[in-house]
């Protein structure tokens, strides 16, 4: 079985190559193990690198280094190999997929705890022809989220602080709807919309949590739909927004469980985030993924850590 570190150099605030470096060696010297560092070089290469090696038919374990957006792009590369598993060492600014592990998601730090850790799969949702593991929003959410990048780079901003920032810019400049037709399960409606967001797992944004019932295991997709609201509505309605609490404005904010949804617009506003990577375009159809991806982790992990805990009671 080859290991196989694919790096994002420019992920996170510092290099942090020479740490993986490190780790790497680790496991080769101390474990005799047949392992290889792949620097990406642009956007979408950890895709390309993923598929290539999985097309030898070797038996591969993958560490995606980097933030989200490293993670969307190998499990874009890996999913439906079956000789092929992927994890994640998270050197990123969000790393909100990880966050889906609850207190395990520190163990994913050191490779020492993954390389030998019990294989099991995930869900995944695909949206048009490409893959996403955690959500797949559309709205004003996205459109930070398409934003967000600008900020991540100051060295004041965390992951979250980067998201708060786009969002305020949004917010005063940008407007909240967007003038759609969603279709859930063949019924259609044609009206402004504030946020479509499809959830496979709880996390986006640095944090945000718009479903806290999502599970990635779970064979289900819960889809939350927020109608156009005013700005001094908004910002009611953010804060719970963020820790699961949309059931708090059941006027304005309806989840489902549909398994078939097609967002259409008749301009090409449709902003679509996958976990943090965006696409703009006037069609999204998004469904869950025929097949799973397969996930190694720490002994012991759960990628639902802390559902239970979060799930909303109703009010």
């Amino acid at each position: 079985m080859k290991h196989i570190f694919i790096i994002n150099p420019t992920a996170g605030k510092s290099d942090s190559r020479q740490r993986i470096y490190d780790m790497a060696d680790s496991l080769r010297t101390r474990h005799d193990l047949d392992v290889q560092c792949i620097l990406t070089k642009r956007q979408g290469h950890a895709t390309e690198l993923a598929k290539k090696l999985c097309q030898t038919g070797e038996e591969l374990r993958f560490y995606a280094c980097g933030g989200d957006g490293t993670v969307n792009e190998v499990a874009n590369g890996i999913i439906g190999y079956n000789n092929a598993a992927m994890s994640v060492i998270p050197i990123g600014t969000g790393n909100d997929f990880l966050k889906n592990f609850g207190s395990d998601m520190e163990k994913f730090r050191d490779a020492e705890n993954l390389w030998d850790g019990p294989q099991f799969p995930i869900d995944a949702i695909r949206a048009n022809d490409r893959i996403a593991l955690t959500i797949a929003c559309s709205g004003i959410d996205a459109r930070v989220a398409k934003d967000v990048h600008k900020f991540s780079e100051s060295p004041i901003l965390d992951g979250k602080s980067s998201y708060i920032v786009s969002l305020a810019v949004n917010f005063l400049f940008k407007g909240i709807g967007t003038h759609w037709t969603v279709t859930l399960d063949g019924v259609s409606v044609e009206k402004d919309y504030a946020v479509v967001a499809v959830c496979n797992g709880r996390y986006y944004g640095g944090g945000f949590m718009p479903v806290a019932e999502a599970r990635m295991d779970d064979g289900v997709l819960n889809t939350l739909v927020v109608d156009k609201v005013s700005r001094s509505t908004f910002l009611k309605f953010v804060g719970p927004y963020s820790k699961g609490e949309y059931h708090r404005f059941p006027h304005l904010a309806h989840c489902s469980t549909a398994k078939d949804i097609v967002i259409d617009s008749e301009k090409k506003d449709i902003v679509a985030c996958l976990d943090g990577e965006c696409i703009t375009t006037d069609h999204v159809h998004i469904r869950l993924a025929d097949q799973k991806l397969n996930f190694f982790g720490p002994d012991g992990c759960s990628c639902n850590a802390t559902a239970r805990e979060t799930a909303p009671t109703g009010e």
